[in-house]
């Protein structure tokens, strides 16, 4: 057990994972860890409860967040690490993005009931309470584990490659920031910007454009990410004078599987939060 590594990428029920804020903490000590990023999708929500139990615990708990973008018809995601996240200003701009986030899940729903299938937004939301959320965002995931429940797909990765997917046939991405803009907005809230599983977009040329932009770090260990992919972004990150950054992406087990990986799966050293926070970093 590694006491000197953290897990820089994980999601709660304060967006589209399944346990509460407290529990990722709780399951990061489990795991050996020393500290704990909670990046859910365009909320930071979940970060107050989770710094409450890093205290408890003795866990060092990364404030983050991971802003859904868009760029040449590509979910591109953007991690942003030690933002001011009390501050009422950028989380009235996150709300925007939550406010888009609802109207994808709209769009999707539509999309289904098109092809014959049998369902509604409210019986996503009733889904996802039973799953133990309380508010906060709905996401993709609830509404694969909907149609898993209702027999609509045998299990989440047949609902994602089927329907919620890039490629599936309910996929809708209605108009959002591009990654540049992300970038931008993380600076502004004081955080540094990592461009997130950079393996899964198969573009490099345009992960490299948002390097140029101003991105300051990648995230080369991720749960999807394959040896080669790690090896490939590891060189990337060391040419362009990158921070390298790692975490599981666990969003929990929905149905018997874990999306994308238990906590404490793909790791960094705890010394990259010294280079992640602007604070720490701008003593050097």
């Amino acid at each position: 057990m590694d006491v000197n590594r953290a897990d820089l990428h994980s999601h709660t029920t304060a967006s589209d994972g399944m346990q509460q804020p407290k529990e990722n903490v709780r399951l990061a000590k489990e795991a050996g860890l020393a500290a704990i990023a909670i990046t859910d999708h365009d909320t930071i929500d979940g970060i107050a409860e989770a710094m409450e139990a890093g205290e408890q615990l003795g866990i060092t708990v990364v404030p983050g967040v991971e802003i859904s973008t868009v760029a040449e018809g590509i979910d591109i995601h953007i991690l942003g690490y030690y933002t001011d996240w009390k501050n009422p200003g950028w989380r009235r701009k996150l709300q925007g993005l939550l406010d888009t986030r609802e109207r994808r899940n709209e769009m999707i729903i539509e999309k289904l009931q098109e092809m014959g299938i049998s369902i509604t937004l409210e019986e996503v939301v009733e889904e996802a309470r039973k799953q133990g959320k309380d508010g906060g965002t709905i996401g993709r995931p609830h509404i694969a584990s909907l149609l898993v429940a209702k027999s609509v797909v045998a299990s989440m990765q047949e609902a994602f490659d089927r329907y919620l997917g890039t490629d599936g046939a309910a996929y809708a991405n209605p108009p959002r920031l591009h990654p540049f803009e992300a970038v931008d907005w993380i600076r502004e809230a004081g955080g540094t910007s990592v461009i997130a599983h950079p393996g899964l977009y198969e573009n490099d040329a345009l992960v490299e454009a948002i390097i140029r932009y101003g991105a300051q770090g990648i995230e080369v260990y991720h749960s999807d990410h394959s040896p080669e992919d790690e090896a490939r972004y590891e060189q990337l990150a060391g040419a362009h004078g990158l921070i390298i950054t790692g975490g599981s992406d666990f969003h929990g087990e929905r149905h018997g599987a874990v999306f994308h990986g238990p906590i404490g799966n793909r790791t960094v050293d705890v010394s990259v939060l010294q280079q992640l926070n602007p604070v720490w970093r701008d003593k050097r």
